[in-house]
């Protein structure tokens, strides 16, 4: 099909997808206005069902870090630094997963899943922003799990109210430049079709394969803030659970070693089940990337949902003030 002639009739009258590509190219480079998701590919009948199993794990998921966030709040007993970061996690979790899931629930009972530019590049920069924060609240839970196992009579000196204070507000800031720099370099890019995104939300590694340029330095720079903030984290929770394991094998007590491992053993799955996927789909090219359902409904659904069950399920302390504040409501 030629494209010889008058070129805003060419344009109008054009339904080739790959023609009006290459013709919204050469003459305008944000020619895309909406993005079309293409993940879940089940039947009329199925779609519901599986629609009603993760409307069920949502709603566990606010319930349960609502009910974490409300009891660290109501119970005095449990104003420390420990959980003080928890509540933080329940929090960010609570955001976290509300970015994506209510629009995969709503497209799971649309016929035509879309998104408008501008909804993308909003969802992709609070995903960022989010997951992120994330990422610096685990660390602080693993510095402070450090400092009360292997600094047990500095840890009230050390872990201060002001020092929480100046953690939780560093996080935020340097979510925030990460997100920032993330969602610039991605709205910098000309999208001018294909339009359709493996994946059931809005992010990087999908979003970079359709841009109509090429993407080599960019996507480098991607990858370099990301691994900065994942891979930097990561090694920090592991050097710091490298010590307090030093220091749990020196407690003499079989009772003080499993006291002390207990505390530890739900943050350190809590870790293992989000940094794992991260590392995964954002320490590599985007141009590899290859669109593994099981592991996004992972880690933006099922982790967070497992969160507030691991940690009171592992944590006497934070079961017994549950059953104490719900159980007398109740």
């Amino acid at each position: 099909m030629s494209l010889q002639g008058n070129t805003s009739n060419n344009q109008i009258h054009i339904h080739d997808p790959h023609i009006f590509g290459t013709a919204v190219q050469t003459q305008n480079a944000t020619e895309v206005t909406e993005f079309v998701f293409v993940m879940f590919n089940f039947s009329s009948y199925l779609q519901y069902f599986v629609f009603s199993i993760f409307l069920f794990l949502y709603t566990l998921l606010l319930s349960g870090n609502i009910m974490i966030m409300l009891t660290i709040k109501k119970d005095y007993r449990l104003h420390n630094p420990m959980y003080f970061f928890l509540g933080k996690l329940s929090f960010i979790d609570l955001c976290y997963s509300s970015v994506t899931v209510p629009k995969m629930l709503v497209d799971f009972l649309s016929s035509r899943k879309t998104i408008s530019f501008s909804g993308c590049i909003t969802q992709l920069y609070f995903f960022h922003l989010f997951a992120c924060a994330e990422c610096f609240i685990f660390t602080a839970m693993a510095y402070d799990r450090y400092v009360a196992i292997c600094k047990p009579l500095q840890y009230s000196v050390i872990m201060n109210k002001q020092l929480c204070l100046w953690l939780v507000a560093a996080t935020w800031a340097i979510s925030f430049v990460h997100s920032n720099i993330q969602t610039t370099l991605t709205m910098g890019l000309p999208f001018c079709g294909p339009n359709t995104i493996k994946s059931f939300f809005c992010d990087i590694p999908p979003l970079i394969r359709l841009a109509c340029t090429d993407t080599t330095m960019i996507d480098a720079m991607i990858v370099a803030n990301s691994g900065v903030v994942s891979l930097g984290c990561f090694l920090t929770v592991v050097i710091s659970y490298i010590g307090i394991g030093k220091a749990i094998f020196k407690i003499k007590t079989v009772e003080g070693r499993r006291k002390a491992f207990s505390t530890c053993i739900s943050h350190l799955t809590v870790v293992t089940f989000f940094f794992g996927p991260c590392v995964f789909i954002y320490m590599r090219p985007s141009k590899s990337f290859q669109a593994d359902e099981a592991v996004m409904v992972f880690y933006t659904i099922i982790a967070p949902m497992l969160n507030p069950f691991i940690y009171t399920l592992r944590n006497v302390e934070m079961k017994n003030a549950m059953k104490k504040l719900w159980g007398r409501k109740t």
